[in-house]
């Protein structure tokens, strides 16, 4: 294991000391140069902040990033792939904890900057630190801004009291949350394609952060792995691909929006464009041969030194070129898009409240034939369509039974999810209340149907090997939350029934329902939070995945019962309203076409009523179907344990019966009485 190793390694000529000293140089360097050619730190008339800001802000956001895919790289690792409590996972560790805190102190650096950068402002003005306040708590970008430091100066808390795997997912959970505001305030923020924007530059932004700062911890620690070397390079070379093809996907998706013709990669923008996807190209040339031709080799080689050299011959100039693409990346969104960011002139009340035009009327065709793109939603279907299917060949190649009905309840499940988050409901539910309904009714109820009945966790655990050298895969972290108290609390059949129906009026009569419309976080937590609520519910019911003890089958008819009654009553509660929900949003719409945004709501109510009807017969109809396997599964259990013992429990309990019936008999003594 990798505490074994006690005595240091020659790794040639390249140095892991020599190549990460390097990195942070090519960071810089090509920020400056990117920065330079682009013109984004040029001096300007108006507002000009100084020279220390203008060059400052980048290069502090470049060593930032840096920070931030070191800490992030180190938790992944420290959650997937090295084993515990060896001498590299407590150094791990430890460059963990460092790089948080180090990413705290660059946080508060990069807000003062960027708020001297936006307002012209000298920072020796004595008013400096009053402005500063203001622009923390009225402006969006200095709003977002403070977020990320606090977000990460808790990260930094938690990353000092990590102990073990399992903790090491709250850091990381942290992590995501602060990279948010950084999405949130990249470019196309307020235009059309704003979600896809946002969601595109959170996904790359993580999967750089995946990809550099793993290799780079990985290249750290690599002397201290010992015997583990090949296993956890292998653990990261997966990672590392699905970290490529996230920032492959998000890249493309965030060019599109940025630059509208072939003509415009000529443009700064452009060639600022091309040099980060060579950059990118290459990181993905290098991590092929890595796991094409440097893995195996290291798996066959001789000694320790050895493999480390070989790990050696392709990690250390790869970092080095890691650092350079964050330079180019951050002196890119410094840099003006070719495709104007700001909405057109005279634009529609719709696309002042949505940032996107209003889509044409609703008919019976539009269902089907307008889009709109969600691209997480996107790649969150990709991903369990994948690995589900991936599930089911192995076993079949394995000669194992996995019935074709759940590979097909899936399939529908996920192509349900595609066409409410990105389909006709998606293009009309933040314009139309009744459209809204619809992709609610269907994540909430329709899509976790599917997803339950086809048994995921059950295919991951037959599908999946387990781990035992103490990390925690995919199959052990699903575990862990399924056993978890956390888990069990919220699986509970009380607590999924009171989740399920109780967030609804919790969303709907709460500012929640406001921010899910005006904000793309707000809008993936509802889609997330509904999917979640109606799955637990789903599998109380019919579920068959490990998880906490089910009802008895009367006590869960008695709740679909109920929970029927209680979507009749929200929908007729909607239906005789008289007050818009969000009024200065669907109110304000300005559709010249349908009936007026009260009488759609009407429609919404009667949709929650009458299709929320149609999975709850469908859940009655596989609960009473379950039931009667469950007795025809305890009939058989009967009779073989009969077979086997010659009816031993059936001749005891009428012995008993006799036994009783004896002591009851009256005495003569009885029947002389007068």
């Amino acid at each position: 294991m990798g505490e074994t190793l006690a005595t240091p390694v020659n790794v040639g000529r390249v140095s892991r000391q020599s190549a990460l000293i390097a990195a942070i140089p090519a960071a810089i360097v090509g920020v400056v140069l990117a920065a330079w050619f682009s013109g984004a730190s040029t001096e300007t008339l108006l507002i000009d902040p100084g020279t220390v800001v203008r060059w400052g802000l980048p290069i502090v956001t470049t060593v930032l990033q840096l920070a931030q895919a070191l800490a992030i790289g180190a938790f992944l690792l420290l959650a997937v792939a090295i084993p515990p409590r060896t001498r590299a996972w407590i150094q791990t560790l430890q460059i963990g904890a460092i790089c948080s805190g180090l990413w705290t102190a660059l946080a508060i650096v990069q807000l003062v900057l960027t708020y001297a950068r936006t307002s012209g402002s000298e920072m020796t003005s004595p008013s400096f630190g009053d402005e500063l306040w203001d622009f923390m708590t009225r402006i969006d970008l200095g709003r977002a801004l403070a977020i990320q430091v606090i977000v990460v100066a808790i990260m930094t808390i938690v990353a000092v009291l990590v102990q073990q795997p399992a903790h090491a997912g709250w850091p990381i959970l942290l992590a995501i949350i602060a990279i948010i505001p950084q999405a949130i305030t990249g470019h196309a923020s307020g235009t059309e394609g704003h979600h896809t924007a946002v969601t595109a530059m959170g996904l790359h932004l993580l999967g750089i952060a995946i990809w550099c700062g793993g290799l780079a911890i990985l290249a750290v620690v690599a002397r201290n792995l010992g015997d583990d070397l090949v296993s956890v390079t292998q653990r990261f070379s997966t990672l590392a691909l699905w970290s490529f093809v996230g920032v492959f996907i998000s890249g493309v998706a965030g060019a599109l929006l940025r630059i509208g013709s072939l003509s415009d990669l000529t443009t700064k923008y452009g060639w600022l464009v091309i040099a980060k996807t060579a950059l990118i190209g290459a990181l993905g040339m290098a991590g092929f041969m890595h796991r094409q031709w440097i893995i195996p080799q290291m798996a066959a080689a001789a000694t320790r030194g050895a493999a480390l050299r070989k790990f050696w011959r392709i990690a250390g100039v790869e970092v080095a070129i890691m650092a350079a693409t964050i330079g180019v990346g951050v002196a890119l969104s410094s840099t003006a898009p070719p495709v104007p960011q700001e909405l057109p002139p005279n634009p529609t009340p719709a696309q002042i409240l949505t940032g996107e035009p209003l889509p044409p009327e609703l008919n019976a065709a539009a269902w089907f034939t307008q889009t709109r793109i969600d691209l997480l939603f996107v790649i969150i279907t990709g991903v369990l369509f994948g690995a589900y299917l991936v599930g089911f060949l192995k076993l079949r190649r394995r000669g194992d039974k996995w019935p074709m009905l759940r590979m097909v309840s899936w399939t529908i499940g996920c192509i349900l999810l595609l066409w409410v988050s990105s389909g006709g409901p998606a293009a009309y539910g933040r314009v139309l209340f009744s459209m809204h309904m619809i992709q609610h009714m269907f994540l909430v109820m329709f899509v976790p149907m599917f997803f339950v009945v086809s048994a995921p966790i059950t295919l991951l655990l037959r599908a999946s090997t387990a781990r035992h050298d103490g990390t925690r895969g995919v199959r052990e972290w699903v575990l862990l939350l399924v056993n978890s108290r956390f888990g069990q609390f919220m699986a509970h059949p009380v607590v999924a029934a009171a989740n399920f129906a109780g967030s609804m009026i919790l969303f709907y009569y709460t500012p929640w329902f406001e921010v899910a419309l005006r904000t793309h976080v707000g809008h993936v937590f509802m889609m997330v939070h509904f999917l979640l609520a109606g799955y637990l519910f789903a599998s109380v019911l019919v579920g068959v995945d490990p998880g906490p003890r089910r009802p008895p089958y009367p006590l869960r008819i008695m709740l679909l019962i109920a929970t029927m009654a209680f979507h009749a009553f929200f929908g007729i509660a909607i239906i005789s309203s008289k007050e818009l929900f969000v009024a200065d949003w669907f109110g304000l719409m300005g559709r010249p076409w349908g009936g007026t945004a009260l009488q759609d709501q009407v429609v919404g109510g009667s949709i929650t009523w009458a299709i929320g009807e149609i999975p709850t017969l469908f859940l009655a109809i596989l609960t009473a179907m379950a039931w009667a396997k469950s007795e025809e599964r305890a009939a058989r259990r009967y009779d073989r344990s009969a077979a086997r013992d010659d009816d031993a429990e059936l001749k005891a309990y009428n012995a008993m019966l006799a036994a009783q019936a004896l002591q009851d008999a009256p005495t003569p003594k009885q029947d002389a009485a007068p």
